[in-house]
């Protein structure tokens, strides 16, 4: 079987959500899958770790004028290719409107229907102008929660026989770390001590970093250790409404904004995080709290939408409207170290249940079923 899969995502959305599913299933399916062809859609260079498979042949794709390379060159690139089966992993945007062989697509969430507020104009028209024509069109649909799969028959007429759950979860180097070693890492690389609660994620509203800031603001003083509140990622152009925020609540000397943190430094902060707190209002599948749980982190999270079935017993799940009973949740955590050490075990053998090996036998048993 031949199958073409974009796998651009990898290198164009690193450090999102889409991004690290589209590497990581890459790299899975590379290490198990000998039998098939593959055909991956790659931007540019970079790509010489795909050169060593007999079984891997790589198109490139430029990243300038992206509308010609997503409307003319890839549909003419599946054609050509003369594949049995083509998988677009980034929500189906820009599957090719004539039908050259079976279609896969992933749909992580529909957030441009549930929650439109929080999407950019040009994201939102797009999503929901193709949305229609890529369920249709799809051979199956791959989504990455229960959850998912529910609001996917329940915006759209759709067979749920032709969605297929293949769940996400955290990369190999998440894992519980030697404490010592974390903490001297911490402090060569970022010269940081302090103990510290994490959160780890976008600024967009819907992760609710502003019911964080208020349950933080209202509970630090009252904890029995100075714990500052150290929130990973860019803010970008959310940065001076954070700012302000976080300087109206009186919590600027507390509250550390890392900016941008390579990838591979993500596991020694979670390690070295005393709590993480990921209250977001809505999640397709969440990946965070699962690499929290995976690297033993105490975590608390929302009881909303995907996440509870995701995390099961492994987290705290709170009312994320409920900005009272999170500070409370923060304090007991901290304060009560038999229930922390309880939640850390159950995190840790709840997390190990997920693995990408998983999700790329999985998703191969898609491409055998549609052939």
């Amino acid at each position: 079987m031949h199958i073409c899969i974009d796998t651009r995502g990898a290198k164009l959305y690193a450090g999102t959500g889409i991004g690290t599913y589209t590497a990581r299933l890459m790299e899975n399916i590379m290490s198990i899958d000998n039998q098939n062809r593959y055909t991956f859609f790659w931007p540019e260079d970079g790509y010489n770790f795909l050169l060593d498979r007999d079984n891997i042949n790589v198109t490139l794709f430029g990243e300038k004028n992206k509308r010609f390379w997503d409307e003319a060159f890839l549909p003419s690139q599946v054609a050509k290719s003369k594949a049995n089966v083509f998988h677009l992993p980034q929500n189906g945007l820009g599957l090719p409107r004539i039908k050259y062989c079976s279609y896969v697509v992933t749909v992580h969430d529909l957030i441009p229907y549930t929650m439109p507020e929080t999407c950019g104009k040009s994201y939102l028209d797009k999503f929901v102008d193709q949305m229609p024509y890529i369920l249709e069109a799809s051979d199956a649909v791959i989504t990455v929660s229960e959850y998912s799969k529910q609001d996917i028959i329940k915006y759209f007429n759709i067979s749920p026989d032709k969605i297929k759950v293949t769940y996400l979860a955290a990369e190999s180097k998440f894992k519980l770390m030697d404490k010592n070693e974390a903490l001297d890492f911490m402090r060569l690389k970022y010269n940081y001590t302090n103990k510290y609660i994490l959160y780890l994620g976008g600024f967009s509203p819907r992760k609710n970093v502003d019911g964080l800031l208020e349950a933080y603001s209202s509970v630090y003083k009252e904890l029995p250790d100075h714990y500052d509140l150290v929130m990973l990622g860019a803010s970008k152009d959310n940065h001076y409404e954070l700012a302000k925020r976080i300087n109206d609540l009186g919590i600027s000397d507390r509250v550390v904004l890392t900016g941008y943190v390579p990838y591979e430094h993500l596991p020694y902060f979670y390690n070295c995080a005393s709590l993480f707190v990921y209250p977001s209002f809505y999640e397709g599948f969440g990946l965070p709290p699962l690499e929290a749980m995976t690297c033993g982190t105490p975590t608390i999270t929302s009881n909303v939408t995907s996440i509870p079935e995701i995390v099961q017993d492994g987290a705290i799940t709170i009312n994320p409207q409920n900005n009272s009973l999170l500070a409370e949740t923060i304090y007991k955590v901290l304060t009560d170290s038999e229930f922390r050490n309880d939640l850390i075990e159950k995190a840790l053998r709840r997390a190990y249940a997920f693995s990408w090996k998983k999700t790329a036998i999985e998703t191969i048993k898609v491409y055998n079923e549609i052939k």
